[in-house]
C-alpha cells in the first residue's frame, strides 16, 4: 500500500494534468459546461505546481490554489459566458427545404392545365398548383404562397 501511496500522493503536475483531462473528458459527454471551468482549473493548477516556488508550491498550496481557481472560473463561466449555456434555436427552415421556399419567386417551367404544372425556383423544377386554379402560361414569374408535401402553391407575380 505504501508504494500505491508514493504514486498517489504528493500530487504533482501529471496528477493535475490527469485530472484536467478526465474532467473534460466527461464534460464532452455530458455537455453541461460546468466541469469545463473545473477542467481548465485543474489544468491551470498543474503549470503552477509545475513552475511555481517549491515554498508554495506543495499539496496545501495546490489544493488551494485549485479551490480559488475552480470558485474563480466558475463564477466567470457562470455570469460572463452565460450565453453558452443556453439552447441555440434552429433556424427555422433548418433541414425544411419545403419552408425554405415560401415568398421566393419562380418560373412556369410547364403550361398549367387545371391549376397544375411545373415552377422553377433556382435550378430545381417543382409540381406546382395555382392557388385561384388559374392556368398559367410556361414563362410566368410566380411567388410561392403555401407548400403541400413537394407541391408548392404559387400565385402570378
Amino acid at each position: 500500500m505504501e508504494g500505491l501511496d508514493l504514486v498517489l500522493w504528493p500530487p504533482t503536475a501529471w496528477h493535475w494534468l490527469a485530472l484536467a483531462l478526465i474532467l473534460f473528458s466527461i464534460e464532452m459527454m455530458t455537455g453541461t459546461w460546468d466541469l469545463l471551468w473545473v477542467s481548465i482549473a485543474a489544468a491551470v493548477t498543474s503549470a503552477f505546481a509545475a513552475f511555481a516556488p517549491s515554498g508554495i508550491a506543495g499539496w496545501e498550496g495546490q489544493l488551494i490554489f485549485f479551490a480559488v481557481a475552480t470558485v474563480v472560473l466558475f463564477i466567470v463561466g457562470r455570469t460572463l459566458f452565460k450565453s453558452m449555456r443556453e439552447n441555440v434555436e434552429e433556424h427555422p427552415t433548418l433541414n425544411k427545404r419545403m419552408a425554405g421556399t415560401l415568398g421566393q419567386r419562380g418560373i412556369v417551367a410547364e403550361d398549367f392545365a387545371g391549376g397544375v404544372g411545373r415552377v422553377k425556383l433556382g435550378d430545381t423544377v417543382w409540381s406546382a398548383q395555382s392557388l385561384d386554379g388559374a392556368n398559367l402560361a410556361s414563362g410566368a414569374a410566380v411567388v410561392v404562397e403555401e407548400t403541400e408535401g413537394t407541391t408548392l402553391k404559387v400565385r402570378p407575380a
